[in-house]
């Protein structure tokens, strides 16, 4: 049994939304927490929260970069490419944000998931269109 009410959600949320839309959700989740841990700097929890935000974005890049690398995927190369080549800057910027923390440094990582979130959520409506009435 769930913990609490946001785990059973998260769990029915996974095994019911598609590819994109997961990918989307969890990009906006680690966008929403570097968020946080940027309006909330000053707080004695940052360094902790900071590193918890930058490493679950980490590993959903490292995802990312490992689907990226599968030959079976069928993402066209040049996407995968592009893919694979903002994985290696998110690394970077990770990086420096562990090594010299800076809430600045937050802001690229914050967009760059936002934006990749978007761009799914749109493909992912593009393929499902929604029934009109």
């Amino acid at each position: 049994m769930h913990n609490s009410p946001l785990k059973a959600y998260q769990t029915v949320e996974s095994t019911t939304l598609s590819g994109r839309d997961l990918e989307a959700s969890l990009l906006i989740k680690s966008a929403a927490q570097l968020l946080a841990v940027q309006q909330n700097w000053a707080s004695p929890e940052r360094e902790a929260r900071l590193d918890e935000s930058l490493r679950y974005n980490q590993k959903l890049w490292t995802v990312f970069q490992s689907e990226m690398m599968n030959p079976e995927n069928p993402v066209p190369d040049e996407i995968r490419r592009n893919i694979l080549m903002l994985s290696a800057f998110v690394d970077k910027r990770t990086f420096e944000a562990i090594s010299y923390p800076d809430p600045a440094k937050l802001d690229i990582l914050i967009a760059i998931n936002r934006n990749i979130a978007a761009g799914l959520n749109m493909q992912a409506s593009t393929a499902n269109p929604a029934v009109g009435p």
